[in-house]
């Protein structure tokens, strides 16, 4: 066995013991110092954090955070985008802009369904709609005549 196949299983070796290990590794260790002196080391390295305790806490530690977390939480800037990190209140705002919107298109349906129904008594909607297009048209008539200029230039050129 070459010492870097035995690397890639050191740990499990210290962890399982070398007594549990294969007879190629038990003559590997015998036959080389190096290998046995990482083994011993790492041996030692585990038995001194086996050994380690980790620290209490101190006692007042959980009432510092607290009040820590109070004075951070109440140092933040309320600017005016601050309602939006409430849930219940962006929820509100879309509700209450969704009526808004529906309540404006309702009234707009509203007034184009009373002028047609209003339409139908005397003429018939269609009619109304060709009247409503020309007076579109006589009253932007200067405008389209620019566009027909344009349009006779623009055959000259071609």
């Amino acid at each position: 066995m070459k010492c870097g196949n035995l690397r890639d299983e050191l740990v499990e070796l210290v962890l399982n013991g070398t007594e549990l290990a294969t007879p190629a590794v038990q003559e590997h260790l015998a036959r080389c110092p190096v290998c046995a002196q990482e083994v011993a080391s790492l041996r030692q390295t585990m038995e001194l954090l086996d050994e380690w305790r980790a620290p209490e806490p101190s006692p007042y530690f959980s009432a510092r955070l607290r009040a820590r977390l109070r004075e951070e939480h109440a140092t933040q800037p309320a600017g005016w985008l601050a309602w939006l990190r409430r849930p219940a209140v962006v929820t509100a705002a879309a509700a209450l802009m969704a009526v808004g919107v529906g309540l404006l298109e309702g009234a707009r349906w509203k007034a184009d369904h009373q002028q047609t129904l209003a339409g139908k008594g005397t003429q018939s909607s269609v009619s109304v709609s060709a009247v409503n297009d020309l007076q579109y048209l006589d009253s932007h008539a200067d405008l389209f005549s620019d566009f027909d200029a344009l349009d006779d230039a623009q055959t000259e050129t071609n």
